[in-house]
C-alpha cells in the first residue's frame, strides 16, 4: 500500500512540477513531511543536500532517495530498492509521456509550414540565449576578478561592507546582461525581418 501511495504522490509531483528540480522541492516536501509523514523536515534537509551533491537533477536524486527511504522503512533493502524505483519511475512519467505525445504529433506535422517556420524562428532565439547565459557567466567571472584586485579601494571609497559591494556587482552584471539580451533580441528581430 505504501508503495501505491509513493507512486501516486511522485506521479503528482511530476505532473505539477513546473520549474525545474527546486521548484519540485516545496511539493515534495508536502507530499512527504507533512501529507504522508513519511520523514522529518531534519531528514529531508538532508536528503536534499546529499541530492544537490549527486550528479544528475535534484528532483530525480531526491525521489530515489526518498523511495528508498519509504521503502526501507516499510520492509528493508529489497522493499527501499522498489521504492527507489517507483518513485523515480513516477517523477519521470508525466515528462516522457508528455515528450513522447510532442514527438508523435511533431513528426505528423514537420513538413508543414507553420511548423517548420516556428522551428526556424526559434533557432536563432536558442542560440541567442544559450550566447546570453554564456556573456552571463564571463561577465560574472570577469566582475569577480575585478572585485578581488580593487577590493580594498572599493571598500574604501564606498565606505561599504563586501556583502554591499558584492550586491552591486550582481546588479550591474545583470543590468549588463539584460541590455546585451536585448541588443541580441532586436539583432534577430531585425535579421528575421530582413530574411521574411
Amino acid at each position: 500500500m505504501i508503495l501505491l501511495q509513493l507512486f501516486i504522490s511522485y506521479l503528482k509531483i511530476g505532473f505539477f512540477g513546473f520549474g525545474g528540480g527546486y521548484a519540485m522541492l516545496s511539493l515534495i516536501q508536502n507530499e512527504v513531511v507533512v501529507q504522508h509523514g513519511w520523514m522529518t523536515n531534519a531528514e529531508f534537509a538532508d536528503i536534499v543536500a546529499v541530492s544537490q551533491i549527486t550528479p544528475g537533477p535534484i528532483a530525480i536524486n531526491s525521489a530515489t532517495y526518498v523511495g528508498y527511504t519509504v521503502g526501507t522503512q516499510a520492509g528493508g533493502l529489497w522493499m527501499g530498492i522498489v521504492g527507489a524505483f517507483i518513485a523515480t519511475f513516477a517523477v519521470c512519467l508525466p515528462a516522457l509521456t508528455l515528450m513522447l505525445l510532442i514527438t508523435r504529433f511533431f513528426l505528423k506535422l514537420k513538413d508543414n509550414p507553420i511548423v517548420e517556420g516556428a522551428m526556424q524562428g526559434m533557432r536563432p532565439v536558442v542560440i541567442g540565449m544559450i550566447a546570453a547565459a554564456a556573456l552571463l557567466l564571463i561577465l560574472a567571472a570577469v566582475l569577480t576578478v575585478v572585485f578581488s584586485i580593487f577590493k580594498e579601494p572599493l571598500l574604501m571609497a564606498f565606505g561599504a561592507s563586501e556583502e554591499t559591494i558584492g550586491y552591486a556587482l550582481d546588479y550591474i552584471s545583470i543590468y549588463l546582461m539584460g541590455t546585451v539580451f536585448v541588443q541580441l533580441a532586436l539583432g534577430l528581430n531585425a535579421y528575421i525581418t530582413a530574411q521574411g
